[in-house]
This record gives structure tokens, C-alpha cells and sequence, in this order.
């Protein structure tokens, strides 16, 4: 298996179309976004993971994600198991409560178990709005 694609995004739409084919519109993909306050703030972003599964795969799979700071400390951690038929796609949304005690990058490392190769998100947080 394999890890597509890994965006943060504010929402997304499933459509059929013929084939029989699906389509994924993604909406507001971002990698970075204004505070919604000073920090220290939390912040709950939806990541995307697009995941591919090739005709021999086995049919089951885990996804992780670990979300450093820039020091390179775990902020948050999700272990979601999946099943998708082989030859297919499949997709996990990962909603994480990101704390940020100052204005930065947090980086979301998605690797699917027990491969240690990782596909890394960032998400910088930005000054709030005036």
C-alpha cells in the first residue's frame, strides 16, 4: 500500500461519475492558517490521507500519524486501522487538537505501519486577524 496523498483541508466531497469511477473534490487545502487567537492556542484541522492498495495487498491496513513541533517533540498522535479492497483507494480523516504555545510550523509524519517511511504535512500557524 501505499500513501497518495496527505493535505490538510477544510472539506471535501465525495462524487460517482461513470466508469464506475469516484471523484474526490477536496476544498480550502492549506498549509498554513491565521490563529484563531494569540497563543497558546489549539487548533483542530482535518488532514486528508489518501491511500492506494495494490491488486496483491493484503486487504487491512494501519495508518499513523505523529504530529511534531518544530523542536521535533510528538504534540499529538492517531493509529487509525483501515481495510481497503485490493486494487483500490481509500481515504482516512485525521482530526487532530494541535496545540501551539507559540506561532509556527507543526509537521504531520503519516506513514502507514510498519513502514518507516513517512509522507510530512506542515501546517503553519499564522498571526490571528486583526
Amino acid at each position: 500500500m501505499d500513501i497518495v496523498s496527505a493535505l490538510f483541508i477544510e472539506n471535501f466531497e465525495l462524487r460517482p461519475v461513470p466508469g464506475p469511477s469516484t471523484r474526490v473534490d477536496l476544498l480550502g487545502a492549506m498549509f498554513s492558517m491565521p490563529a484563531p487567537a494569540a497563543p497558546p492556542v489549539t487548533v483542530t484541522p482535518h488532514l486528508m490521507v489518501l491511500i492506494r492498495s495494490r491488486r496483491d495487498d493484503p486487504p487491512n491496513g494501519v495508518l499513523e500519524v505523529v504530529f511534531h513541533d518544530e523542536d521535533g517533540a510528538q504534540v499529538a498522535r492517531n493509529v487509525s486501522p483501515f481495510s481497503v479492497e485490493p486494487g483500490k483507494f481509500t481515504y482516512r480523516l485525521v482530526r487532530a487538537e494541535l496545540e501551539y504555545s507559540r506561532l509556527g510550523t507543526i509537521e504531520a509524519h503519516c506513514r502507514l505501519v510498519p513502514s518507516e517511511h513517512a509522507t510530512v504535512v506542515p501546517l503553519t500557524l499564522l498571526p490571528p486577524l486583526a
